[in-house]
């Protein structure tokens, strides 16, 4: 399954409108057709895992970055299902602390970055510091237009120090987010998951776009390339990202550590 066609070409240019949230072209049968598929992908991914950290050689960083209710914790459950806890962790990052507000911005990201063996999650990112603070003006313009540069720079220094970075952009429509909203209303067991807030950041839909395709232009490079994933459809938007991550973990060509000498042949004692 050829999932390059939703990869960023690096140096754009790169217009969401020219991409369709609720596309589904390599499963165009639906749903159903799918399954077989995905759950082979989870199997895959659950061996991959294991195995990366085994070897204890190579990390992953995987950035999820969307809209209110764009998916991005279904899509941890969802893709992530089997994978071994103890390799893969979930950065959430939120309205900064007041001492990580004290610091440079790329200050709390980097302590979360994947060490060996690793697989680390960033449920939003740092890019919050060129979307947020872009759309709500909290801090002057020369300064957030700095920081595409130097994110670029951050991401290129992970990747020349043995970290692979995969990042999806999870792109709903405005209808699409509509319905999801109102569903968490309407249904007392997601009601948690709803705030008022989330009607004021919907009011500013068309600057996160314009917000969201200067992220997409500017920050998709060789190193650390963006993928637009059409989340309309959730089990869509899990095969795609399912199968980019397989795939790059079976590119790395990883081995089981070789065992100890002298216990091929043993048998423990009673």
């Amino acid at each position: 399954m050829n999932t390059q066609m939703y990869r960023v070409t690096p140096g754009g240019p790169v217009a969401l409108s020219d991409w369709d949230p609720d596309e589904h072209s390599l499963f165009p049968d639906g749903k159903d057709s799918a399954k077989d598929f995905f759950d082979g992908q989870n199997k895959a991914l659950e061996q991959l895992q294991e195995l990366l950290y085994a070897e204890g050689k190579r990390r992953l960083l995987i950035v999820l970055q969307g809209l209110d209710a764009g998916g991005k914790d279904g899509t941890i459950r969802s893709v992530f299902d089997h994978v071994n806890p103890q390799g893969v962790k979930v950065a959430s990052f939120k309205q900064p602390s007041t001492a990580e507000a004290a610091h440079d911005y790329l200050w709390r990201v980097h302590q979360r970055v994947p060490g060996d063996g690793e697989i680390t999650i960033f449920n939003r990112s740092h890019y919050e510091d060129v979307l947020v603070v872009r759309v709500h003006d909290l801090v002057p313009k020369e300064r957030w237009e700095r920081r595409y540069e130097q994110i670029n720079n951050f991401e290129q220094m992970l990747t020349e120090e043995g970290t692979t970075i995969l990042k999806f952009f999870l792109h709903i429509s405005r209808e699409e987010q509509r319905q999801r909203l109102q569903e968490r209303i309407d249904n007392p067991s997601k009601r948690w998951k709803f705030s008022h807030a989330d009607l004021k950041e919907r009011g500013f839909w068309e600057s996160y776009q314009e917000a969201y395709t200067a992220m997409l232009n500017r920050t998709s490079t060789e190193w650390a390339p963006w993928y637009v994933i059409p989340a309309n459809r959730n089990w869509y938007r899990n095969v795609l990202i399912s199968q980019v991550v397989v795939r790059t973990l079976e590119g790395f060509n990883m081995s089981f550590p070789e065992p100890e000498e002298g216990i091929e042949g043993m048998i423990i004692p009673a």
